[in-house]
């Protein structure tokens, strides 16, 4: 999951720590390794399934600076997240609809007007759109409900495009922008689908609107995937701090977070604007390779090539501009882990309040068309949540009740999560247990269903 190396620090005075969290019981081990290093900066990307534990790491390491913070994470860790964050924002987004009820999923879909995208709502990417999905019809969207058993169910208006465009930005910079055109009668641009690619003339009104989306994440680098509608108009599809790039660059980022970090130490570095149209004429075989470019701050903007000459690289525009940390959580958990929060409702838990960090942002929960749902208000945004841990023998039970899951295999899902992280992992990314040796989606899907019947059951117990 490692999205940097030390070589993209080249020049950092100081000694590089490497610490690595590992799935299940681990987080205490962590924060201790990271006090013992005497850490003060942390630089990387959280996975989406470790997201919410890493917000309790942060509060239990008040002096380590998270690069980028956890709230410039937020949308990493959910399509619902991204919608959150748009709404909030006034950003133009497909029409968006989540459901926590899979009654009140088919309800709406049982009235609504087709074609529609339903997605994988977890992560920060769709992986090669493989996880997007058209429906024509109630039949198909319902199919596929129960193929994939998506949660929560993330619900778009499909929007005819023309073409998307991924822009990433360092220090709110435009640092590359690329055109992704779908296949002559396809309607996904992933190159993994059969789009193609291009780098030229990028219009600036999709970079102006990436700009601003990455101000308001307050985030060091940032990605924004604009879907341009045949209608002429931008909606963001994607937005995260996680995204694939280049390894030229993470040189580029890790220059600008040097300077960011010592200013008087390091310059603050210099890239021009539509780099990218000159840059992306090299094969991309050999542009994957590249390490260290560097450009020199010109008096002349323009540069021959052959025989052409090229006058967009000028630094006007958008200057790198250094990146505010906010003395408070914007995006808290308690309020916005609402999926998480809603399944541990739903299995019957007692919730205890607990003090949280107060933001200076009243978090309200989106508008009607983007959450419709039986449940108020009240019952999904909750305090903290206080868990009763399972012990051995409640979970031996519970597994005993599992087809195909005897007490070797059980031991070995035991030995590599905690009662947390095991709960963590049966609420909200049941995929992470088959991470165990001999755990295939078959079994995993009697775990699930087994979860499903009895977890009211598991809780009462654990609470006698």
């Amino acid at each position: 999951m490692r999205f940097f190396d030390k070589s993209n620090f080249k020049g950092w005075p100081d000694k590089i720590e490497s610490v690595t969290y590992h799935w299940g019981k681990d987080k205490q081990r962590f924060i201790d390794q990271v006090k013992e290093k005497k850490i003060e900066v942390l630089i990387g990307n959280i996975p989406a399934t470790a997201y919410e534990t890493f917000r309790d790491i942060t509060r239990e390491l008040p002096q380590v600076k998270f690069i980028p913070s956890l709230d410039s994470q937020f949308s990493n860790k959910s399509k619902e997240n991204v919608t959150h964050f748009c709404k909030k924002y006034n950003f133009p987004i497909p029409k968006t609809y989540i459901f926590y009820s899979r009654d009140q999923a088919e309800k709406y879909l049982t009235n609504t007007a087709y074609p529609k995208i339903i997605k994988k709502s977890y992560g920060p990417s769709n992986y090669g759109g493989y996880y997007v999905h058209k429906v024509d019809s109630f039949t198909q969207a319902k199919k596929l409900l129960d193929s994939k058993k998506y949660f929560p169910v993330y619900i778009q208006d499909f929007i005819p495009m023309a073409a998307d465009i991924r822009v990433m930005l360092i220090g709110h910079q435009p640092v590359c922008a690329f055109w992704r055109h779908p296949p002559q009668g396809g309607w996904l641009t992933n190159t993994s689908q059969g789009g193609a690619m291009d780098y030229q003339a990028v219009p600036r009104d999709a970079l102006d609107l990436a700009v601003k989306v990455s101000k308001a994440a307050h985030a060091e680098y940032w990605a924004c995937d604009i879907a341009v509608g045949k209608d002429g108009q931008y909606r963001i599809l994607e937005c995260a701090t996680a995204f694939a790039a280049f390894s030229y660059i993470r040189d580029w980022i890790g220059q600008y977070l040097m300077w960011k970090l010592s200013p008087s130490r390091f310059k603050k570095p210099y890239i021009p604007l539509y780099n990218w149209e000159e840059l992306g004429k090299i094969k991309s075989s050999l542009l994957r390779g590249m390490r260290h470019i560097n450009f020199s701050q010109n008096q002349l903007v323009t540069i021959n090539d052959t025989c052409e000459t090229f006058k967009k690289m000028s630094p006007n525009g958008y200057p790198f501009s250094d990146t505010v940390m906010k003395n408070f959580e914007e995006w808290p958990s308690e309020t916005w882990n609402i999926q998480g929060n809603y399944l541990l409702r739903l299995a019957g838990l007692e919730l205890t309040s607990v003090n949280a960090p107060q933001g200076k942002f009243e978090a309200e929960m989106a508008e009607d068309e983007i959450i419709k749902d039986e449940i108020n208000k009240d019952e999904i945004v909750m305090e903290n949540l206080t868990l009763p841990l399972l012990s051995e023998v409640n979970l031996y039970n519970f597994f005993a009740g599992v087809k195909g899951i005897g007490r070797v295999l059980t031991k070995n899902i035991l030995d590599a999560f905690s009662s947390e992280g095991l709960i963590d992992a049966l609420v909200n990314d049941p995929q992470k247990l088959t991470q165990v040796k001999n755990i295939k989606q078959k079994k995993l899907n009697h775990i699930i269903e087994h979860w499903e019947s009895e977890r009211k059951t598991v809780f009462s117990k654990a609470r006698q």
